[in-house]
């Protein structure tokens, strides 16, 4: 059990929008105490969606950086990011040597790309790429000239955004995936084909049912190719691997928080020792943190949207603040991506679903419904071109009781 206690100073670990979300839900929850926020990028708070889409697409690029509101009286310590926790002196040590007490603790730290797919991979200076902040967004606009080659591994939701972007800016453009079909774990079979359709009629060279096995580079140390798993050779000049993320919590290391997939949070997102006692005094929320869901009933699955970070920093805020008076989090998770100027939006828990009932797929008039269901219940549900029927789904999503 946890009480509601007055800190007298709160650091948060992630300049990210789950930590800005955490600090503005504190001041304007009567917060007065002390407020720190660590970052290890040099990068003030921005916003990560477009970062895959306008801004690498845009002539000039776009402007990602979060309001930041007046008043909120925050030490920014930023470009140092945090090495060590002591959960037992209430301490976190930075890179630099510093060491910040704290009263109470947001982990807000997100998540890293996921790379290293082959042995002896190149890396961003020979053409081999991963995007999940601005510095890496940065770097790949500028490779992303008209005429190159561009292939992109992983057709899933930032794949797709990758590779409907260098065709928007006229390179040729190949999307690996090792499924059958773009998304297919996400969203399922049906509306994967719907996707990897798109991708084939605005020119992209999809390839399912295989992966790169071998990168090859020229005598100035360059990307030049690549090989797939059947044995294909392909002529590449640019790379971006889109093989998800996974919680950048390695920091965490020795604190006696086991944090490999995630923060374990209670429903009130407070962090969790092993044996299932919280963490005193610490909170978690957003790509860092393994929340529990209602709609899995109570399991915590991988979720990395931008809707349950701000929702997940807020909370944490609250439970800092009220212990357990706070209201345990139960938002229905949300989702939407864009692909070739096509919307999609999902609600719910889709990529949980062992049934997919497909309601509406039009190509021409680009329209599909679907829900999902798990053992006969709705789990999810997922729209492109009909947006205004995820209200009445996300009704029946919220309402739900967990077993």
């Amino acid at each position: 059990m946890s009480a509601a206690v007055s800190p007298r100073h709160v650091v948060i670990v992630g300049a990210s929008l789950a930590g800005l979300r955490a600090a503005t839900a504190l001041r304007e929850a009567g917060f007065t105490g002390r407020l720190t926020i660590v970052g290890a990028e040099r990068h003030a708070p921005y916003d990560r969606p477009p970062l895959s889409k306008q801004f690498l697409t845009a002539d000039v690029p776009a402007d990602t950086a979060l309001p930041v509101p007046d008043g909120l009286r925050a030490r920014w310590l930023l470009g140092r990011a945090a090495v060590r926790l002591d959960p037992y002196r209430r301490v976190i040590t930075l890179a630099d040597g510093m060491r910040l007490p704290y009263c109470g603790l947001v982990i807000a730290t997100g998540a890293a790309a996921r790379s290293g797919v082959v042995d002896g991979e190149p890396g961003p200076e020979q053409g081999v790429f991963t995007l999940r902040g601005r510095d890496d967004a940065t770097a790949l606009r500028a490779a992303l000239t008209p005429g190159r080659r561009l292939l992109v591994l992983g057709a899933g939701f930032l794949g797709g955004e990758v590779a409907a972007a260098g065709r928007a800016l006229g390179l040729d453009v190949t999307l690996v995936e090792s499924g059958a079909v773009p998304l297919e774990r996400a969203v399922g079979a049906e509306v994967g084909a719907f996707v990897g359709t798109l991708h084939r009629e605005k020119g992209i060279d999809l390839r399912t049912g295989t992966t790169v096995t071998e990168f090859g580079t020229g005598p100035d140390g360059r990307l030049k190719g690549v090989r797939l798993a059947d044995d294909q050779l392909l002529a590449v000049d640019v790379a971006v691997l889109a093989l998800g993320a996974a919680p950048a919590t390695g920091w965490l290391a020795g604190s006696g928080i086991e944090a490999v997939g995630g923060v374990p949070t209670d429903s009130r997102l407070r962090a969790l020792f092993p044996d299932g006692t919280t963490v005193p005094g610490v909170v978690a929320a957003g790509d860092a943190a393994r929340v529990p869901q209602p709609l899995a009933d109570g399991a915590a699955p991988a979720l990395g949207h931008w809707a349950g970070a701000a929702e997940q920093g807020a909370a944490a805020a609250r439970t800092l603040l009220l212990g357990d008076a706070a209201p345990a989090f139960a938002e229905v998770p949300s989702f939407w991506s864009d692909f070739h100027g096509v919307r999609l939006r999902s609600v719910g828990l889709p990529g949980l679903a062992d049934t997919v009932k497909v309601h509406e797929c039009d190509w021409d008039a680009r329209r599909v419904e679907a829900s999902y269901h798990l053992d006969g219940r709705l789990i999810g549900a997922l729209t492109i071109g009909r947006t205004s029927r995820l209200a009445a789904y996300r009704r029946t999503l919220a309402e739900y009781t967990p077993r």
